[in-house]
This record gives structure tokens, C-alpha cells and sequence, in this order.
């Protein structure tokens, strides 16, 4: 690990422990030559995730664009952005632990939809809203009795 203060090539770990659940591991290091010390981070490198539109165009997973669809849905609702953060790492978990290297759209926005359902139903009508492409008001009352009826 090259040193960011001197640019030594050799550093020891003075300590490691586990950050964010488990899914970055923290080193604190000393350079060998300055003795100054440096935090480092190590991630587990994933493959990516390729998420299939609705017009068959492929693009990378934005865990981003995710999180800020699910933040335009919950505005004024009493969803923290800890919950929004820790439903969407949940989504990006289940996509990397599939098998399945690409992944349609539908299949994520359904998969936002339930953890938003579970969260506050008003910001899961807003996105429901926007995702199916709600053309009407029949379409939003019938979304509203499906769920009137789920109760």
C-alpha cells in the first residue's frame, strides 16, 4: 500500500476490524519509511449488476437512481433516510446474491414496490404512480382498492 504522505511502497497494519455490517474491512497502517499512519479500506469487488429497460437498453445498476426514486415517493412522509438507505442496500443485496447478472427493470421497481408497501403505503401509491405509468384515474383507484383490499 503505497504511503499517501511519502509514497513508501511498504506500510504495516497496526489494526483491522470490520465496517458497515461486515462489508468493508478498516486498516489503520504505518509507512515503513515516515512512520506516519493512514486509513485504508478494503471492499469486496462485485460484478456488476446490468439492469435490462423497458426498451431492451442495458445500463449498470445505479443504486443512486434507486435511492433518489425512493426519495421522491416518501417526501413529507415520515420515512428517515436511514430507512430509504437500508430498504434500497436490501434490493442491491438480493440483486448480487441472485444468480442472475442482469436483471430487468420491472423486476426492481416491483422489488422497490414491496419494501415500499411494507414501509408507508402513501409513498408506495406515489411510486407505484410514476413506475406503472399511471394513465388515469381509474388506473391510481384501481392501485387503491388492490390495496384497500390487501387490509
Amino acid at each position: 500500500m503505497k504511503c499517501p504522505f511519502c509514497g513508501y511502497e511498504e506500510s504495516k497494519v497496526i489494526d483491522s476490524r470490520p465496517t458497515d455490517e461486515g462489508e468493508k474491512i478498516r486498516r489503520r497502517r504505518e509507512c515503513i519509511a515516515c512512520q506516519k499512519r493512514f486509513t485504508t479500506y478494503e471492499i469486496i469487488e462485485s460484478v456488476p449488476i446490468v439492469v435490462v429497460k423497458k426498451d431492451k437498453s442495458r445500463q449498470a445498476f445505479d443504486r443512486v437512481k434507486l435511492f433518489n426514486g425512493m426519495l421522491r415517493a416518501c417526501e413529507k412522509r415520515p420515512v428517515s433516510i436511514e430507512q430509504i438507505d437500508k430498504i434500497v442496500s436490501e434490493i442491491e443485496a438480493e440483486l448480487q446474491n441472485s444468480l442472475d447478472r442482469e436483471v430487468t427493470s420491472i423486476h426492481i421497481g416491483e422489488l422497490a414496490m414491496d419494501k415500499l408497501k411494507a414501509l408507508d403505503e402513501v409513498a408506495y401509491v406515489r411510486f407505484a404512480s410514476v413506475y406503472r405509468q399511471f394513465k388515469d384515474i381509474n388506473t391510481f383507484m384501481d392501485e387503491l382498492a388492490k390495496l384497500l383490499g390487501e387490509k
